[in-house]
Parts: structure tokens; C-alpha cells; sequence
């Protein structure tokens, strides 16, 4: 798809130094780079959700994961900026049925953000939105949403003696790099159609796959199992 004037392109660097496009304006029609594009997102959701699980400054996320109505893993959130700044990655979203038990097949998600000031230099994250309520689950079945506006959203605790903020949505991140933490407010979540396409081989929109469960797919058994905290 050619960049236009209403979409602007930022390079993502992929977990396997694989070099992807995200749309900080947002598009869910974009074409996966391979039919395997949406497989590899759900194994790094896997890593990272892995790697959240274990670490030891993670214990509050890990502990109150059953309580969790879902789960939006982003394993590469780039955020750079030159005078220009821009932040964003592709997603996977788990959503718990009604009862609170079982979780779903993921539904693929691009987050973006758009940002103007002086910054310089980069930084690389694993990122979860933990979803702490029905009304933000609930957010998450639209086509777009604006963390913020449509929808709250805090920074997570993370360390001993953290301070838990009340919101409909926690943000986690694991990073090295040159900026202090990732802002998420104002942050855009758009769905990505194609990879959902690509990956359940037809056309399914969020709510066939995260609430009605039409669909599913064997290769994100080990995610839904790590979610459960099974594996």
C-alpha cells in the first residue's frame, strides 16, 4: 500500500529484526507481509507474555492475571522520534468469556501514536494492556478506540510496593532504552482485518472471534495456555 498525506508511515523494527510499516493514522486493511506474519505475532505475544509471567518486578501483573477480563500484548513497541515523534507496534488481543473463564483466540491490533516535540533517540518495548473491566473489554469490539477518551487507562504497578491506580486498563512495559516509560493516553487501537483473515483463513470480525468464538486456530494454543498460566 503506498504512504498518503493522511497516512503516515513510521518503520517499526520487528522482533526478529525484520522491518515492518505501521500506519500511525491507523488502516486495518494492510495486507500481511506473508501468510506467516500473523503465526510469528501470536509466538512473540507467547514470548512476551511469557517473559511478563517471570519477572520477578512483574509479580502484581502476574498475580492478579486471573482476575484479567483481557489481554493486549504488543511484543515491539518502537517509540522514536526526531523533532517528528511517533510510537506504535501490532498487537494481539485475548479477551475471558462471560464467566470469566476460558480465554479466546486473539484478534490482531495495531496501537499507534502521534506526538510533537523535541525528542531524540528510540526506544524498544514488550507492552500488555491488562483490561480490568467488562466496559473496557467491551471498548475493545469497535473497529477504533482512543485509550483516554473511549476508554481509561493507567500505568501498572510494577516493583514491590507499587501503587495500583483504578482504571479500566493497565499498561505494562518491559524495556531498555533511552525514555523513562510509554505514555499510552491518546494512543489509537485499530483492528487489523487482513491478519484476522490471514489467520483464521476468512473474514471474521473482533466479536466472532473474542466474544461469539466462531473461529480458532491451533497455533495459539500455547498463548491461551500461557494466559492461563498452564505452561
Amino acid at each position: 500500500m503506498h504512504a498518503t498525506l493522511s497516512r503516515r508511515r513510521f518503520l517499526v523494527l520487528g522482533t526478529r529484526g525484520a522491518a515492518v510499516s505501521l500506519i500511525v493514522a491507523g488502516c486495518s486493511s494492510v495486507e500481511p507481509r506473508t501468510e506467516e506474519a500473523p503465526a510469528d505475532l501470536v509466538a512473540s505475544a507467547t514470548t512476551t507474555l511469557s517473559n511478563f509471567t517471570r519477572d520477578p518486578d512483574m509479580a502484581w501483573f502476574r498475580d492478579n492475571l486471573p482476575a484479567a477480563q483481557g489481554l493486549l500484548i504488543v511484543p515491539t513497541f518502537l517509540r522514536a522520534g526526531f523533532i517528528f515523534g511517533g510510537a506504535g507496534g501490532n498487537g494481539v488481543l485475548i479477551t475471558r468469556d462471560s464467566a470469566g473463564g476460558s480465554w479466546s483466540y486473539p484478534a490482531f491490533y495495531t496501537v499507534a501514536a502521534g506526538s510533537v516535540g523535541l525528542q531524540a533517540g528510540a526506544e524498544v518495548a514488550e507492552v500488555i494492556l491488562m483490561i480490568r473491566s467488562v466496559r473496557g473489554r467491551d471498548a475493545m469490539l469497535g473497529n477504533s478506540l482512543k485509550l483516554g477518551a473511549d476508554v481509561g487507562v493507567a500505568a501498572g504497578p510494577v516493583g514491590a510496593g507499587a501503587r495500583v491506580a483504578t482504571s479500566d486498563i493497565l499498561a505494562f512495559s518491559r524495556s531498555r532504552g533511552l525514555y523513562g516509560g510509554i505514555s499510552l493516553d491518546g494512543s489509537v487501537i485499530t483492528t487489523r482485518d487482513a491478519w484476522n483473515a490471514a489467520f483464521y483463513g476468512r473474514a471474521v470480525r473482533p466479536v466472532d472471534i473474542l466474544v461469539s468464538r466462531t473461529v480458532s486456530n491451533p497455533q495459539a494454543e500455547p498463548l491461551r495456555d500461557m494466559a492461563a498460566l498452564r505452561a
